[in-house]
C-alpha cells in the first residue's frame, strides 16, 4: 500500500556556525514538487584517504530527511565553482541539472546517495533519504529509552540495553556513547539520530537473540555470537585502523537490509570464532545495499576460525549491492568479492548475484584464496566450496589481476560457477565469440587460477 506524499526534515542538534558536527561545505535544501524549500542540517563525517601509503582523515558531509511520493533535492556547493557534478550509485540512474553553484535533482523512492561535485569523492555530501517512520515508539513507556532532539552523553561511554527495550534516537538526535546488547533479546534500536562518528562501535551485539537496528547512522555495528540480528538502514563510517563496518563473528540468521557503508577497512565480513566468540556462521544475508571501501575489502569473508576445532561459514547471500570504491595496496588483502579461508574454516554455500562495481581505486574484483596467513591464523583453510556468481558488472581499466586458488589436494577451491559476470561490458563465458582456443575463459576476465582448483565454470544466459 503506497503512501501519502509526505517530507519530513529534522530539528537541528546545534548552531551550524561554530559547531564541530557541522559541514558547512554545502547547503542542502529539499521540497516536495512546487513547494517551499527547507533546510537540511549538514553533519560532518570524517573518512580515511590513503595517499601512497599514508592515512590521511578528510572531512566530508551528511544529511538526511524522511519522504514518500516525490521529491526535489537542491545541492548547493559553498566552497567550490560547481562544474560538473554526479550522483551515486549510478544504478539508480538519477539525471541532475546545474544552475550557478547549485545541483538539482528528483527522487521518486528512498535511497542512499553520494553527491559528488567536479569528481571530488573526498568531501562529498553522503544524502540519506529515508522511508517515513511507520510509528514512533511511546517516551512514557518504561520499555523505551527514548532520546530526542539534540546532543546527548552517556555517562562512562556505554549503555548496556536490557532485554525487551526499544532504544529510539529521533531525528536531530547525536548521542555521544555507544549502545551495547549483551546477552539480551528481543530488543530495538531504532529512529533517524546518530550515535556520534567519534565513538567507536556505536552499536554492539554480543551473545544476543531477535535484535533489530534500524535507520540511525553510526560508525561500526558488530554482531557476535548472536542469532536472529536485523540491521536495515543503517549508515556507517569509519575513518581510524581497524574500522570495519558491519562484521559478523560466530553468528546465525542475520540480515543486513538497505545499508551503506563507507570504511576505513572492511565494510564487511563473516567470521567465525572471534574475538571471544565461538562458533561457525550460517544464513547471513547482505540486500538492496551500497559499500564503499576507502581501505580493505568490500566484502570480506573467512579469514578467521578455530584451528583446533575447526568452523564452517555457510548458506551466504549478498544480493543488489552497489560497490562504489574499492582501494587497498596491500594484494593480500585486495578483492570487492574476497572469501580467505583460514584457522582450517570451511567456507561454502555463497551467492553473490546482481552487483554493481563502480570503481576500483586500487584492488581485485574477485579474490578467493586458501592461503596460510601466518599474520592473522594458525592454519590455512580446509576448503571453498559451492560459490556461485551471478550478474556481476564490473567497467573500468584500474582493476588488478583477480585471483583463484587453492592451497593442497586436501585444501581446494571447488564448485565456482561465475553466470553472466561482465566486464566492461563483454560477458565473460566458455563459449564466448573472441576467445583464442588456447586460452582459459580467466584469462579474458583477467582472473589468475592457480593450483587446487576444480570445476570453474563461466556461463552466459540471457
Amino acid at each position: 500500500m503506497a503512501l501519502p506524499p509526505q517530507l519530513i526534515v529534522y530539528p537541528f542538534p546545534g548552531a551550524k556556525e561554530g559547531n564541530a558536527i557541522h559541514n558547512s561545505d554545502f547547503k542542502v535544501q529539499v521540497r516536495t514538487p512546487g513547494g517551499a524549500w527547507q533546510d537540511l542540517y549538514e553533519y560532518n563525517v570524517k573518512i580515511d584517504q590513503v595517499r601512497g601509503t599514508d592515512h590521511h582523515v578528510e572531512n566530508a558531509s551528511m544529511a538526511t530527511f524522511d519522504f514518500s511520493g516525490e521529491v526535489e533535492v537542491a545541492v548547493t556547493s559553498n566552497k567550490q565553482q560547481v562544474k560538473e557534478a554526479v550522483v551515486r550509485p549510478l544504478a539508480n540512474g538519477i539525471a541532475c541539472t546545474i544552475k550557478g553553484n547549485t545541483v538539482y535533482f528528483r527522487l521518486k523512492q528512498p535511497m542512499n546517495l553520494s553527491v559528488e561535485i567536479n569528481g571530488d569523492k573526498y568531501h562529498n555530501l553522503h544524502l540519506f533519504a529515508n522511508p517515513v517512520l511507520l510509528s514512533i515508539p511511546d517516551s512514557t513507556k518504561k520499555e523505551v529509552i527514548y532520546f530526542g532532539p539534540g546532543i546527548h552523553e552517556i555517562a562512562g561511554g556505554s549503555l548496556n540495553i536490557p532485554s525487551g527495550k526499544t532504544v529510539f534516537l529521533a531525528g536531530g538526535a547525536v548521542l555521544k556513547g555507544r549502545l551495547v546488547v549483551d546477552h539480551a533479546r528481543d530488543v530495538t534500536i531504532t529512529g533517524r539520530g546518530i550515535i556520534d562518528f567519534s565513538v567507536k562501535e556505536g552499536v554492539r551485539v554480543a551473545h544476543a537473540k531477535n535484535v533489530l537496528v534500524e535507520g540511525i547512522s553510526l560508525t561500526q555495528c558488530p554482531v557476535g555470537g548472536s542469532d536472529s540480528v536485523t540491521v536495515r538502514n543503517v549508515k556507517s563510517f569509519s575513518y581510524y585502523g581497524w574500522g570495519d563496518g558491519m562484521n559478523v563473528f560466530a553468528s546465525n540468521n542475520v540480515l543486513f537490509e538497505q545499508v551503506f557503508c563507507r570504511n576505513s577497512d572492511d565494510c564487511t565480513t563473516v567470521y567465525a570464532t572471534r574475538k571471544g566468540f565461538t562458533g561457525g556462521c550460517r544464513n547471513i544475508t547482505m540486500r538492496n545495499s551500497v559499500l564503499w571501501a576507502d581501505v580493505a575489502h568490500p566484502i570480506h569473508i573467512g579469514l578467521h576460525g578455530n584451528t583446533n576445532h575447526p568452523d564452517t561459514i555457510q548458506n551466504l547471500h549478498y544480493t543488489n549491492i552497489d560497490i562504489l570504491e574499492h582501494q587497498e595496496k596491500q594484494i593480500d588483502y585486495q578483492g570487492c568479492l574476497a572469501i580467505n579461508a583460514g584457522d582450517n574454516n570451511l567456507v561454502k554455500d555463497v551467492y553473490f548475484e546482481d552487483i554493481r562495481v563502480e570503481h576500483i581505486r586500487c584492488g581485485q574484483l574477485i579474490h578467493l584464496q586458501i592461503p596460510f596467513n601466518q599474520k592473522y591464523c594458525t592454519a590455512p583453510g580446509r576448503g571453498i566450496e559451492n560459490i556461485f556468481f551471478k550478474n556481476i558488472a564490473y567497467n573500468g581499466n584500474d582493476a588488478e589481476l583477480s585471483v583463484i586458488t587453492g592451497y593442497s589436494e586436501d585444501r581446494m577451491i571447488k564448485n565456482i560457477v561465475f553466470e553472466n559476470l561482465r566486464i566492461n561490458g563483454v560477458v565473460m563465458a566458455d563459449n564466448m565469440a573472441g576467445k583464442p582456443a588456447w586460452y582459459k575463459t580467466a584469462d579474458m576476465a583477467r582472473i589468475f587460477v592457480g593450483e587446487f582448483v576444480r570445476g570453474l565454470v563461466f556461463t552466459k544466459k540471457e
